[in-house]
C-alpha cells in the first residue's frame, strides 16, 4: 500500500511542479511586449495554455486534499477548522504581502513608501485560500456525489447572476458585468487590478465563487484514481470524462462563453476537462509505461510549490529597485544577455526560461536537503 500512495503523489507532484514551472515561465518573459501567442493569456473570450495554470493550480489542489482530508478529519473536527483556518489566513496573508512587498518604488530622487491604502486586495494566493476554504467546508460536510450536485448547482447559479445582474446587451463583456459590480460595490475602486486598462480585478470576489468547483473537480479526481487504482482503465475513464466535460463546455460556450477574467462556468468546465486528461496522461506515462525518469525535473518544483511561487514574485519585485548603468536591473539583463543576440521572441522566452532555471535549481537544492516549506 505504501508503494502504490507513493506512486501516486509522484503523478500528483509532476502535474503540480508542471503547474508552478509554467506559471514561473508566463509570469516573467523578457518583455511583456514580445511574447508568443500560447503564452499570453487570452485578450477576453478564449482559450489558451496559459488559461490553464491558475485552474490546474485549484485543481492539484484538491487533487492533494483527497490524500490529506482523512487525516485532518481522523483528528477531530476541532483539530480539522483549526488547520484550514490557518492555512487559509496564512496563504492570504501571504498573497497580500506580496502585494504590498518591497513595500517602497524607486522614483525620481531615489525610493518612496508605497501609498498601502491603494494597493490591491484580492490576488491569486487570495483566491487560492479562499477556493480551498470553501472547497474544505464542502468536502468536509458532503460525501462525493453530494459535492458533485452542490458544483453544478453553483456552476448554474453563477451563469443567472451574471446574465440576471449584468448590463445587456453584453453582460459578459468587460465593463458591463456582475463581477465589477459586485467588486465596487465591497471594494474602493483604487483596490482593483488595473490590466485591462480600467478597475476590474479578474480574481474578484464574485468569481471566486466558481473556482471553488476547480478545487472540487480535483477532490473528486484524486478519490477516483484512488479507488480505481493506476490502471489502464481508470486512464481511459479519466480521458473520456475528460473529453465529455470539453464537449459540454464548448457546447455551453454559445451562449456563455469561456472567459478566465470572468472565471465563467464554461471555464470551469474546460479547464477542468483538460486537466482530466492531463492527468490520465500522466498516470498512463509515469505508472503504467513506468517513464519515470523524467519526472524529477519537475519533482523539484512540485514538492516546494507555494515557496518557489512566492519567491519566484519576490526577487522580480526586488529587481525592479535595482539600475544599472541608469536601466533596471532586469532590463539590463534582458537586453544585455538576451536581446542582444536573439530575436524579440526568442530572446524574452529564453529569459522566462532561465529565469524558471534558476527557480528550479532552487527547488533541487532544497529537495536535496528535505527542506519542505509547507503551510
Amino acid at each position: 500500500m505504501g508503494e502504490v500512495i507513493k506512486q501516486r503523489f509522484l503523478s500528483l507532484d509532476v502535474l503540480r511542479g508542471l503547474t508552478v514551472a509554467l506559471m514561473i515561465v508566463v509570469n516573467n518573459p523578457g518583455s511583456w511586449s514580445t511574447i508568443y501567442a500560447p503564452f499570453k493569456h487570452a485578450a477576453w473570450a478564449g482559450f489558451t495554455i496559459t488559461d490553464l495554470v491558475f485552474p490546474t493550480f485549484l485543481f492539484v489542489i484538491g487533487n492533494a486534499m483527497s490524500f490529506s482530508m482523512g487525516k485532518y478529519e481522523a483528528q477531530g473536527n476541532q483539530a480539522f477548522f483549526r488547520k484550514v483556518i490557518k492555512r487559509t489566513l496564512l496563504i492570504f496573508l501571504i498573497g497580500t504581502f506580496m502585494v504590498a512587498f518591497p513595500f517602497v518604488y524607486r522614483g525620481e530622487g531615489g525610493f518612496f513608501l508605497k501609498d498601502f491604502s491603494q494597493i490591491r486586495i484580492m490576488g491569486v494566493l487570495q483566491r487560492i485560500a479562499l477556493c480551498y476554504f470553501f472547497g474544505s467546508l464542502i468536502l468536509h460536510y458532503l460525501n462525493v456525489k453530494k459535492a458533485i450536485i452542490l458544483s453544478v448547482v453553483i456552476l448554474l447559479g453563477y451563469w443567472l447572476i451574471l446574465w440576471y445582474f449584468g448590463d445587456h446587451p453584453d453582460p459578459y463583456s468587460l465593463k458591463n458585468n456582475a463581477v465589477l459590480k459586485v467588486d465596487l460595490f465591497l471594494l474602493p475602486e483604487q483596490n482593483l487590478w488595473r490590466g485591462f486598462g480600467m478597475p476590474f480585478d479578474p480574481e474578484g470576489i464574485l468569481s471566486t465563487l466558481p473556482a471553488i468547483v476547480n478545487v472540487v473537480a480535483g477532490y473528486v479526481a484524486g478519490v477516483f484514481v484512488q479507488k480505481s487504482g493506476n490502471t489502464l482503465r481508470t486512464v481511459l475513464r479519466l480521458v473520456v470524462a475528460g473529453i465529455i466535460i470539453l464537449g459540454i463546455a464548448k457546447l455551453w460556450s454559445f451562449n456563455f462563453p469561456i472567459i478566465k477574467g470572468l472565471w465563467t462556468s464554461t471555464f470551469v468546465l474546460y479547464s477542468t476537462g483538460w486537466d482530466l486528461v492531463l492527468l490520465g496522461a500522466l498516470i498512463f506515462i509515469i505508472e503504467i509505461a513506468g517513464l519515470k525518469k523524467w519526472t524529477y525535473v519537475f519533482q523539484a518544483f512540485g514538492r516546494n510549490p507555494l515557496f518557489i511561487f512566492v519567491l519566484s514574485g519576490l526577487v522580480v519585485m526586488l529587481m525592479a529597485l535595482f539600475v544599472v548603468d541608469g536601466t533596471p536591473l532586469k532590463s539590463w539583463l534582458y537586453q544585455t544577455f538576451y536581446l542582444s543576440w536573439l530575436n524579440d521572441l526568442n530572446a524574452s522566452l529564453l529569459y522566462a526560461i532561465s529565469f524558471t532555471f534558476i527557480m528550479w535549481l532552487i527547488g533541487y537544492w532544497m529537495d536535496i536537503k528535505k527542506i519542505y516549506i509547507k503551510v
